[in-house]
């Protein structure tokens, strides 16, 4: 049985909440707070006040970029890039290498789009969320669907995690904070029916955005893996070219082991863009780059704090300067 939640009036939401939409990202200082634990770590302030550039601060800037979870293969690319061009260039100054460092990570990290792609001309755009147990997964999908809401969009949850205990009540409470509706199934409900049954209902209800859960899956259980993708092959005959978005949501305390489960979820999925949640809990904000050169996908949304509002557009101009920069 398929049960539908209508929103309650307006959002729900805490009056102390921010209001915004998804397009603002916040500026400086909401990353800067959120990225303090790894721009601490890398202390590249003691590493770059030196007077001259040579192999002591090659080599102590490589153990600071694999400690931040860049990752040895593009911390090795990146330092051999910056020893180049010291040599070419006569980049003699710390402060002038660091400048070039920054230079290197925000070409790599602006290679892609981050922002979502385009909605489709008609229709509902759909946006499918997977991720491993504990990711953060539900709750990135509650955040999303409050700031599309306000930004003016009418919003579908689909609850298709049939599998975790209190997931959909879960789902439920999100969508009264974001002024969502909810479709959502009977207790073990085939997660591939749901989704389809809210995919026909946002179609019949003129919404704009719908925003599918998935049950948080063991990227080893192959049979987990085959259902998300009878899942991605439903949704796709309900609405022609959808789903139009596959985020990837990723624990950003995970570090490395993250790109394992990015790997096998994109081989089932074709994963478009990637959401990194939790980066004010780990010094390994470094992760954020080895995304995007090691696996080719952009980040598109990073988490940094509990509040409905600490979900924002990845600003890879913004968490350069944080990352890299100049402390305040």
């Amino acid at each position: 049985m398929i049960v539908a939640v209508r929103r309650r009036g307006a959002p729900s939401v805490d009056a102390a909440t921010p209001a915004g939409a998804i397009e603002s990202s916040g500026g400086f200082d909401w990353l800067r707070r959120g990225l303090a634990r790894t721009t601490a770590g890398l202390g590249l302030g003691a590493l770059f006040s030196g007077s001259k550039v040579d192999d002591q601060l090659f080599e102590a800037l490589e153990e600071a970029l694999i400690a931040a979870d860049v990752g040895v293969k593009t911390t090795t690319i990146l330092i051999n890039e910056l020893r180049r061009a010291a040599r070419q260039d006569g980049i003699s100054e710390p402060g002038a290498l660091r400048e070039r460092l920054k230079a290197l990570v925000l070409a790599r990290l602006t290679q892609r789009p981050s922002a979502l792609n385009p909605a489709p001309a008609s229709g509902p755009h759909v946006i499918l969320v997977v991720g491993v147990n504990g990711s953060g997964k539900t709750t990135t999908i509650g955040k999303l669907g409050a700031a599309f809401v306000r930004s003016g969009k009418k919003v579908v949850l689909g609850a298709g995690d049939t599998f975790r205990a209190g997931a959909v009540e879960q789902l439920r409470v999100w969508s009264e904070r974001a002024g969502a509706e909810l479709i959502a199934g009977g207790e073990g409900a085939d997660p591939a029916a749901v989704l389809h049954d809210t995919l026909e209902a946002a179609k019949a209800r003129g919404a704009q955005v719908v925003l599918c859960d998935t049950a948080g899956r063991l990227q080893s259980k192959k049979p987990l893996m085959e259902e998300l993708g009878k899942v991605h092959r439903v949704i796709g005959r309900a609405v022609p070219g959808a789903p139009h978005e596959v985020l990837l949501v990723l624990d950003g305390t995970m570090g490395q082991n993250a790109l394992s489960q990015a790997r096998i979820f994109g081989e089932v999925t074709g994963v478009t863009g990637v959401v990194l949640t939790k980066l004010d809990g780990t010094a390994k904000g470094g992760v954020v780059i080895a995304v995007m050169e090691e696996l080719g996908l952009p980040v598109k949304f990073v988490g940094v704090g509990e509040k409905v509002d600490d979900l924002r557009p990845f600003d890879a101009a913004a968490f350069v300067e944080v990352l890299l920069g100049e402390a305040p």
